[in-house]
């Protein structure tokens, strides 16, 4: 289905203070793919993730959500196929409860009374957070407010999901319950992610960044295997890729 398919063309992006974040990023993403955009600290992940459904303006380039440029007329249809899920979940939960932060996005695209309450169900079960619905979104672990966030993106059943660093902060019991999840989620998947055993795990695809620009794009295990590029990039193996540090034997 063509609306789920996101392209980013010669993508720019320079802070006011001067910093180039993004140079010239050029990719396509088709229906059903999963990919993960990787790179050292500062390579311009987080920016460019926040240009997929308009929280940051290009300085040059477009970006497509299937056959809609992303502009300011496109952006309300564009956010209902796209969910972001942020880095920090204090940029994403701002409502007196946990049940009130799920039931936002819903409630704001006219959904009855009813089919609000059976989507936030819905999400904060596949997050294992039911028992969170009540409590006021302060009052969570770090852990507890990442699968918050999440839930507050899949109760409106995006097409398109976006998310940075799912994992950090997740113990490896949410971790688990989280790659499940992601597995288990048809649709297209992008998000960046320094656990890159989940990203081999989870992902086909990588796109690597560096220094705002695309230094490789393609198949997981190919690039997790050149040495070299990981290297040139600031960047290592999957750890189920490594050797043992003890025996020398390969993971």
């Amino acid at each position: 289905m063509s609306h789920h398919i996101v392209e980013v063309r010669n993508l720019r992006h320079v802070y006011p203070d001067g910093t180039i974040a993004l140079r010239d990023i050029s990719f396509r993403i088709t229906h059903g793919e999963s990919v993960a955009i990787i790179g050292a600290n500062g390579a311009g992940k987080s920016t460019l993730l926040l240009h997929l459904n308009g929280f940051l303006s290009p300085t040059a380039g477009e970006i497509r959500i299937g056959d809609y440029p992303l502009t300011k007329a496109t952006l309300p249809d564009i956010r209902r196929t796209v969910g972001m899920v942020f880095q920090d979940p204090d940029d994403q939960l701002f409502m007196p409860t946990v049940y009130d932060d799920v039931a936002f996005g819903p409630l704001n695209l006219g959904f009855p009374g009813t089919e609000v309450e059976q989507r936030v169900k819905d999400a904060l079960e596949k997050v294992g957070a039911g028992h969170l619905q009540d409590k006021p979104p302060y009052n969570l672990s770090g852990g507890e407010k990442k699968r918050v966030a999440i839930a507050t993106v899949l109760s409106m059943s995006p097409d398109i999901l976006v998310m940075d660093e799912p994992t950090d902060g997740l113990d490896p019991y949410a971790r688990r319950r989280l790659m499940s999840l992601l597995r288990d989620f048809s649709h297209t998947k992008i998000f960046t992610s320094h656990d890159l055993d989940m990203v081999l795990e989870l992902c086909s695809r990588v796109i690597i960044l560096h220094e705002g620009e695309v230094k490789a794009d393609g198949p997981a295990l190919e690039i997790f295997r050149n040495e070299e590029l990981l290297a040139r990039c600031r960047l290592e193996k999957p750890l189920s890729m490594q050797g043992c540090p003890v025996c020398g034997g390969k993971g």
